[in-house]
């Protein structure tokens, strides 16, 4: 037999593949290779499609460190924030069948729906839940979300919304949400008939072939292949907050609770890029509505600096912008020890998607920005060290430093010092908190939160409350104390470090003394 034709077709489909690729695969393995040992992560998956098709898949590291586990193209990571286009794509199917339409009120579907404004209850509309313009703070109402796992159901965020006071009007400003999308998530259970969890297996998994993604209940061996999340101590990464042996469903599924492959993430963005790759499952009109402008987002310096970008808002469950003239629609996932992001540029057809299984804020954005200046300017070669140094150098100037150095300094604080203050405090949406003595120490402990614990200790003149659990790290918290003439004490807290992330949302607390300690 004459083998002599199918080598060279061998090498002829070798090297079409590799030409179509408008950017060497050399240059996504230097990016990759530069990332894990710039930031020294426990785990990372990376894939790239270029011209509608995947030119680039790659994944190394360990699914949990010392398991001898690797990580691999089928490897589960939670996907946080990522979920909320899915979520949207979700609500869209549901329009297409004519279940509710993008500007039903919100209270058609959940009659005692309540947000702190009575007009602004009865004016929410169904889009709104999904682009961050309802006039509550960054990040408002967090703290009923994590630290995961807690004691709050979606009946609790629900019911603490109307508890929750705006920081702007309604319409008026971007701020983003995590807790109108959990609500978007009761909205279509209510229009689907099902709970939010078998619709998005239903409407979205199944049809587009995501065979691996996992959203609500479902037991760890028998998926099996998961990534666990990792914490940096010192210079090593550390898992913790691992799963146990059945997952649980989580309020916040909606908001950020899927768990997705690379293989999986880079069928969604297909289907994004390809509306053909599975006819009728989005009508062009509900994609449209996806990737329209519906709320104005500020950009940031070096956003402007890395892309020249000059546009930025929010559509249903994806950042739109420009990168170097190109259109481009994207989100990133956010968990603690789990980090991931995805962009597309449609005109080129073309998308980036990673998944990180470490503490990786910085990372992800000098992957990010390297990745989106390469597919956007091929003959670029972007380095992660140039937006490293970009990230330290705003990070220098951020006055965070000062905040730490100012909390530095801690002493003990005995109970007989706060004794007129101690006590069992309730706030209107967040519940019981625990002021007392513990074995000769003050601690503040929270009910529904069981991760939320610490010991209060002074830093100069001021009271802080240093988080014991891992889940909370570096978001310790100052305490103030005011008692009032009428014999009751308000709590109030905001989070020392200015880099804490938002969802420790510790400033729109305001727990009032109702007891004594037990």
């Amino acid at each position: 037999m004459n083998k002599i034709p199918t080598i060279c077709g061998l090498l002829l489909g070798t090297l079409a593949a590799f030409s179509a690729s408008a950017v060497p695969p050399a240059e996504y393995d230097r990016l990759f290779d530069e990332t894990m040992a710039h930031y020294e992560l426990p785990g990372l998956a990376l894939g790239i499609v270029e011209d509608g098709k995947v030119v680039y898949r790659r994944t190394a590291g360990t699914r949990r460190v010392g398991s001898g586990e690797d990580i691999d193209t089928q490897t589960l990571f939670k996907i946080a924030s990522n979920s909320k286009a899915m979520t949207a794509a979700l609500l869209a199917r549901l329009v297409d069948a004519g279940k509710l339409a993008w500007d039903d009120p919100v209270t058609r579907f959940l009659p005692d729906f309540r947000m702190n404004d009575p007009w602004v209850t009865r004016n929410l509309q169904v889009r709104d839940l999904l682009i961050h313009n309802s006039g509550l703070g960054l990040g408002a109402g967090d703290l009923m979300l994590w630290p995961e796992p807690n004691g709050f159901s979606r009946a609790d965020v629900l019911a603490g919304l109307a508890h929750l006071k705006p920081a702007t009007s309604f319409r008026s400003a971007y701020a983003y949400d995590n807790l109108l999308y959990i609500v978007a998530g009761e909205v279509a259970a209510a229009a689907g008939g099902d709970s939010y969890e078998a619709l998005l297996r239903r409407e979205v998994f199944e049809p587009l072939g995501l065979s691996r993604c996992r959203v609500g209940a479902f037991a760890r061996d028998a998926v099996g292949n998961l990534a666990q999340p990792h914490r940096r101590e010192g210079k090593a990464n550390v898992a913790g907050n691992t799963d146990e042996e059945v997952i649980p469903e989580i309020p916040s599924a909606a908001a950020g609770g899927v768990r997705c492959s690379l293989d999986d993430l880079l069928a969604w963005v297909g289907n994004w890029l390809d509306p053909e790759r599975t006819p009728g499952w989005l009508s062009a009109e509900q994609r449209r509505a996806m990737w329209t402008a519906h709320m104005p987002m500020p950009i940031g310096a070096l956003q402007r600096q890395w892309e020249n970008t000059r546009f930025l808002a929010y559509g249903y469950g994806f950042r739109l912008s420009d990168a170097n003239g190109r259109f481009r629609a994207g989100h990133t996932g956010t968990l603690d020890g789990m980090y991931s992001a995805l962009a597309m540029f449609p005109d080129s057809r073309s998308a980036y998607v990673f998944l990180i299984n470490g503490e990786a804020g910085q990372a992800r954005q000098a992957l990010e920005a390297a990745l989106s200046r390469l597919l956007t300017r091929p003959d670029s070669a972007p380095r992660i060290a140039e937006f490293a140094r970009d990230l330290e150098t705003r990070r220098a100037a951020s006055g965070a430093a000062e905040a730490r150095a100012q909390a530095a300094q801690r002493s003990q604080v005995k109970p007989e010092e706060l004794a007129a203050t101690l006590g069992v405090y309730r706030d209107a949406w967040f519940g019981e908190i625990r002021l007392c003595p513990e074995e000769g120490v003050v601690r503040w402990r929270a009910r529904k939160s069981p991760r939320l614990h610490g010991r209060v200790l002074r830093a100069g003149s001021r009271l802080l409350v240093a988080w014991e659990d891992s889940g909370a790290e570096g978001a310790d918290a100052w305490l103030d104390l005011s008692p009032d003439a009428g014999g009751s004490t308000t709590m109030r807290m905001a989070a020392i470090d200015p880099e804490t992330d938002f969802s420790f949302d510790f400033h729109d607390l305001s727990p009032q003394r109702i007891r004594s300690c037990d």
